[in-house]
């Protein structure tokens, strides 16, 4: 079977048949598959935000740990507020109201690119982290499988890879069923939790909630530290208004409804884990929260334990797939802006952005293996795009609704004004809480990405500038000259003769002689059945091929400069693909020399082996 069939047919095994375009519509998602595609990052964050704040809590000792319950509340409050802001965002923009096309349409062209990289960058660590979290509640549940924490991460990200690459639908599907067991799994939890919590009357949960005045002693940075973590819990707020075109007909309304249950699921689980950490006395150590919580809920490892386990796993998995939905649309976006290489804007067969899928699965990879899997690693970097993104979406809100000035947009006004004001409270407690930890390197990698956006706008608008026709003027330039390297005189070389006679009347074969018996024998050959055709014979003392015949190419255009120089490239094409092994690759290497010169035309006249 030929290389090309052999590999069209490893691509439909994996990634399923082509979809014609008029098929679009059927692609996109329900209500029911859009929470699972969309929000399944908000909604998996809580199974590790509250383990975050615990964390910077516990330096204080156990009466700190009350803070977790006002810690979380804030955060609860501020997720409703950004939430409820959003909504307005998907009916003002119908056709997808991320915070790039926002900023752009409101704030300018800066802003929007600072937007778009901040939210590219967190697209990548929602990824890494996902994954890096969801293999944790593996090795939570089996503590033997720690040391392959990479293998499994780099194994999961294929699959979420592949199952991306098979287009929109069929994600949806993949991804619905692990993400509703797991909201299933954890209202479970919940609710067994606080119902042994009210009739077992157990040690925590006489603890008041009110914190200590050893407590209080917390130093406010260390505070600000856990409020910061546990804002982990809002990330993937903004994946549904990016998301609105994704949905099915009548969009924003699909679109608001399934933000509105994003967000109660979020707070409610958010809310639900850090109220029962805090009654059962849940401490931070090598096996998260949720995995402790459940362990102790459920009387020890037993079948309902590992069914949290199971989904907690999938569900942080799968949050990942939020970034695979968003960030190939994004980035699509802003390459027919012209900031990014239009290549990103193409969709695969499958109807989906392929080439952004694969660029975001090769980022990931690099973070899962340089940062060996660490969630709590991770994690600094993550928050820095989400809250520039928030702020910069709700402002530019702001600013449409005053250019606007609709029937209500006071309230509109004010109600996108509190989400910019709390986001951007949050981002500048993020921003210093978090550099010591590596948060920098987000806030210093935003800026170079706006420079490349810059740098890659300022190319195509020269591309165009040389390829417009309002100042070019026809002109036949003179005609040129075309050469056939010769290795020896053989039947492709003749075929390859033939079809250069065909095109100038100026036609030589050009030997590079690296040794005296060659080039007599090939002068022979040559003037026996080249019929006429004149054999310029280039001396090569070191013996290079290339150098010889690159150097007369630049002397023939000395002579001729706006004439066009045309090599004809004998080239065998074998009938197996391992046989190319067996044959050298001048062609190439001669293509590969040639192809950034001006006025030199390559064409290959292909030989077919038969066996």
């Amino acid at each position: 079977m030929p290389v090309s069939a052999a590999s069209v047919s490893v691509k439909r095994l994996i990634l399923g048949r082509p979809i014609p375009t008029h098929l679009e519509h059927q692609e996109r998602l329900s209500r029911v598959t859009g929470l699972a595609v969309l929000s399944s990052d908000a909604l998996s964050s809580v199974a590790y935000a509250t383990e975050e704040i615990l964390r910077v809590l516990a330096i204080g000792g156990a009466a700190a740990l009350a803070w977790s319950l006002p810690i979380a509340g804030a955060i609860a409050t501020l997720l409703a507020i950004v939430a409820f802001s959003y909504r307005q965002t998907i009916h003002a923009y119908p056709g997808g109201g991320g915070a790039y096309i926002v900023s752009r349409e409101n704030l300018g062209t800066q802003p929007a690119l600072i937007a778009a990289a901040a939210l590219l960058i967190d697209y990548t660590l929602t990824v890494a982290v996902s994954i890096a979290a969801g293999v944790a509640a593996i090795t939570s549940a089996f503590p033997a499988l720690h040391a392959s924490t990479v293998a499994l991460s780099l194994g999961l990200l294929v699959l979420l890879t592949l199952g991306n690459l098979r287009g929109i639908r069929e994600s949806g599907r993949l991804f619905a069923v692990p993400t509703y067991f797991f909201i299933v799994m954890m209202a479970l939890l919940l609710l067994v939790g606080l119902w042994r919590a009210l009739t077992e009357h157990p040690v925590a949960a006489t603890a008041s909630a009110v914190p200590s005045a050893q407590a209080a002693s917390l130093g406010l940075f260390a505070l600000l530290t856990a409020f910061s973590n546990g804002c982990t819990a809002m990330t993937g707020v903004e994946a549904v208004s990016n998301g609105v075109p994704a949905f099915r007909a009548p969009e924003s309304k699909n679109a608001a409804q399934t933000l509105t249950a994003m967000a109660v699921l979020a707070i409610v689980m958010f809310a639900g884990i850090t109220v029962l950490a805090h009654i059962y006395g849940i401490l931070p150590s090598d096996e998260t929260i949720v995995s402790q919580i459940a362990r102790t809920v459920f009387g020890g490892r037993g079948a309902a334990y590992y069914a949290v386990q199971f989904g907690t796993m999938s569900i942080l998995v799968l949050a990942a797939n939020t970034a695979y939905a968003d960030f190939p649309r994004l980035a699509s976006i802003v390459a027919r802006d012209g900031y990014l290489p239009r290549q990103f804007a193409n969709r695969g067969d499958r109807l989906a952005f392929s080439n952004g899928i694969v660029v975001l699965s090769a980022c990931a990879a690099i973070l899962l293996v340089g940062f060996r899997g660490d969630t709590h690693a991770l994690l600094p970097l993550y928050m820095i795009g989400v809250f520039i993104s928030f702020t910069l979406s709700q402002t530019g809100m702001v600013v449409r609704w005053r250019r606007m000035r609709s029937a209500g947009w006071v309230r509109s006004a004010i109600v996108n004004g509190v989400g910019a004001a709390a986001t951007a409270i949050v981002l500048v407690i993020v921003a210093i809480t978090k550099s010591a930890e590596g948060a920098w390197i987000i806030l210093a990698l935003v800026p170079v990405l706006v420079l490349l956006f810059t740098a890659t706008r300022r190319h195509y608008a020269g591309v165009a500038r040389e390829l417009s026709l309002e100042t070019w003027t026809p002109a036949s330039p003179p005609p040129g000259t075309v050469l056939v390297p010769v290795g020896g005189v053989h039947r492709a070389v003749l075929e390859a003769l033939g079809y250069a006679n065909t095109l100038s009347g100026d036609v030589r074969g050009v030997f590079v002689n690296t040794g005296a018996a060659a080039a007599d024998r090939v002068r022979l050959d040559w003037a026996r059945w080249a019929g006429g055709t004149p054999l310029v014979i280039l001396p090569s003392p070191y013996r290079s091929l290339l150098e010889p015949l690159v150097s007369y190419i630049a002397d023939l255009q000395e002579v001729q400069p706006n004439a066009y120089v045309t090599i004809i490239l004998p080239e065998f094409v074998p009938a197996r693909w391992w046989q190319h092994l067996l044959h050298n690759q001048q062609a190439l290497l001669l293509k590969a020399a040639l192809h950034f010169r001006p006025g030199v035309v390559v064409t290959s006249v292909p030989f077919h082996l038969r066996q």
